[in-house]
């Protein structure tokens, strides 16, 4: 009779609640928005008569200022959710959610009124403010809509998906419990419990 006992099984996490799978699609979307606000968001004709052809091309990070820096807010946090608590998580999940919803807003104000939002890099280009000027959207403030919902939909993923990531950080460790004697001890590992001033060996 063989007394070796079987090991335990591993559960895999669902492709979905893989933390790669979040954390690389958070930063893809963050990224996605960021890069969005680079480009053209409205092309101003500062005489709508055609008298001139004097165009004004207004990027995203001037005609709605507030998306650069919550794209930024979010690619933080989808980075530090990869190595964050429990807690931590939830935290970080409402900080993407706030930052997708004021992406959202901010490039919804942009598409209801393009003029108005592209009115200070008017008054900067001529010196006049208010002047007859005709704006024209660019695709690409739909397309930061679109990335910041999706960055709000990984940010409430992150915490449930979170329940079947493997923490290896010293602060996750005492809620895991010690390995058995007879159960191999990684690198990781052993930095842990030293971390907590034990013996690894």
């Amino acid at each position: 009779m063989s007394t070796a006992s079987s090991a335990p099984s591993v559960r895999k996490s669902p492709r979905w609640a893989r933390k790669s799978t979040l954390v690389l699609a958070t930063t893809i979307l963050a990224l996605a928005v960021f890069g969005a606000t680079t480009q053209t968001w409205i092309e101003v004709r500062l005489d709508p008569t055609g008298a001139s052809n004097s165009n004004l091309y207004v990027q995203g990070s001037k005609a709605a200022t507030a998306v650069t820096a919550l794209a930024v807010v979010a690619l933080a946090g989808g980075l530090a959710a990869s190595i964050a608590g429990k807690i931590a998580r939830w935290i970080i999940a409402v900080l993407i959610v706030l930052s997708a919803v004021g992406i959202i807003l901010a490039a919804v104000t942009v598409m209801l009124d393009p003029l108005g939002a592209a009115q200070g890099s008017i008054a900067a280009a001529t010196g006049v403010s208010g002047g007859q000027a005709e704006a024209v959207l660019t695709v690409f403030p739909a397309l930061a809509i679109v990335a910041g919902s999706l960055l709000a939909v990984c940010a409430i993923v992150v915490p449930v998906a979170g329940r079947h990531w493997t923490s290896r950080t010293k602060y996750d460790a005492g809620s895991r419990g010690r390995k058995s004697g007879n159960e191999p001890v990684d690198e990781i590992d052993s930095w842990d419990s030293l971390s907590r001033g034990e013996d690894p060996t």
